[in-house]
C-alpha cells in the first residue's frame, strides 16, 4: 500500500524561488503542491483553510515573516515545516520553533531528497500513532462483529505500511545522469564524511546522506549496521571469521571483508 499524496504548500515572496522549488519537487511523485503564497498573512489563511501536511516556508517576507506564521498557528495543529531561506543565521531559531528541516537557497537537490525522506518518516509515524489510537478504541469494543472486521483490516494495512516505508531504489545523480539503483543489488555501504558509498556489483555509487538516516531508510530484515561507518546487505555474507581482540570480520560474495565492531556484535547471531 502506498502512502497517500503529501499535500504541500509553498510560501515565498520571490516568484522565481517559488518556481524553482516547484520544479525541484516535481520528481517526488508523492508530493502534491496544493498552492503557493507570497506572504505570511496569506500563508496563515491558506494553512487554516487547506490543512496541508507539509509547508515549505521562507523566513524573510514583508509583513509576517516565517516565524510569525508559526507563532500565529501555535495553538493549532501545525503541518510539518521546512524553512527555505537564503540566510543561514536563522537555523538555531528555526529548529527551536520545531521545524523539520532548514534548507538554504539555492536548494541543493540531494539535500532536498534527504528532507523529503524525513518528511515521509514523520508522516508514517503520525499515521502509526493514529492507527494505534483507533486500535485501542476498537479493542475496547471487541464484542462488535464489525469492529473485529475493521480491526483485522487496520492491522493488515499497518503491516503493509511498515513494509513500504523502506526504500526500494536510490536515485544516484552523477554528472547530469540519474541512476535508479535497486537496493537489492547493494552489497554494502560505507561512510565517507557526509557521503555514503554504495557498493553494488563492480561499481561504487556516491549519495549525500548521513549514516543515521541511511540506516532508517533500509529494511533491517535485509540490511544491518556492523560498524560505526558500515552497513551490510545480509544476503551477501558468506563467511564469518574471528579476528584479533575479540572482533569479527564478514566475508562477502565479492570477497570483500568487513570488520564487525564490538558495538554491533549482536548482528552475528543471524549467522552463528
Amino acid at each position: 500500500m502506498k502512502m497517500s499524496k503529501i499535500r504541500t504548500l509553498l510560501v515565498d515572496d520571490e516568484p522565481l524561488a517559488l518556481r524553482g522549488l516547484q520544479i525541484r519537487l516535481e520528481k517526488f511523485s508523492d508530493i502534491e503542491i496544493i498552492g503557493t503564497c507570497a506572504n505570511g498573512r496569506e500563508a496563515i489563511k491558506k494553512i487554516r483553510a487547506e490543512r496541508p501536511a507539509l509547508v515549505f516556508l521562507d523566513i524573510q517576507m514583508p509583513g509576517f515573516d516565517g516565524f510569525a506564521v508559526i507563532k500565529a498557528l501555535a495553538a493549532e495543529e501545525l503541518p510539518l515545516i521546512v524553512f527555505a531561506t537564503a540566510f543561514d543565521e536563522y537555523a538555531i531559531d528555526a529548529f527551536k520553533s520545531h521545524a523539520l528541516d532548514y534548507l538554504l537557497k539555492p536548494i541543493d537537490e540531494d539535500l532536498l531528497t534527504g528532507t523529503i525522506s524525513r518528511v515521509r518518516e514523520q508522516i508514517s509515524e503520525r499515521l502509526a500513532i493514529e492507527q494505534n489510537s483507533k486500535l485501542v478504541r476498537l479493542i475496547e469494543n471487541m464484542n462488535d462483529t464489525d469492529s473485529k472486521i475493521e480491526l483485522a483490516q487496520i492491522v493488515s494495512q499497518s503491516d503493509l505500511k511498515q513494509e513500504s516505508r523502506f526504500e526500494t531504489h536510490f536515485n544516484i545523480k552523477d554528472r547530469g545522469h540519474t541512476t535508479m539503483l535497486d537496493v537489492k543489488t547493494i552489497e554494502y555501504i560505507d561512510a565517507a564524511g557526509d557521503y555514503m558509498c554504495l557498493h553494488a556489483g563492480d561499481k561504487t555509487h556516491i549519495l549525500r546522506e548521513t549514516m543515521k538516516n541511511m540506516e532508517k531508510r533500509l529494511d533491517p530484515e535485509h540490511f544491518q549496521r556492523v560498524h560505526r561507518s558500515t552497513i551490510v546487505n545480509l544476503a551477501n555474507v558468506t563467511e564469518v571469521h574471528n579476528a584479533t581482540g575479540g572482533k569479527y570480520k564478514l566475508i562477502l560474495k565479492s570477497a570483500a571483508e568487513l570488520q564487525v565492531s564490538r558495538n554491533y556484535r549482536d548482528v552475528l547471531a543471524k549467522f552463528l
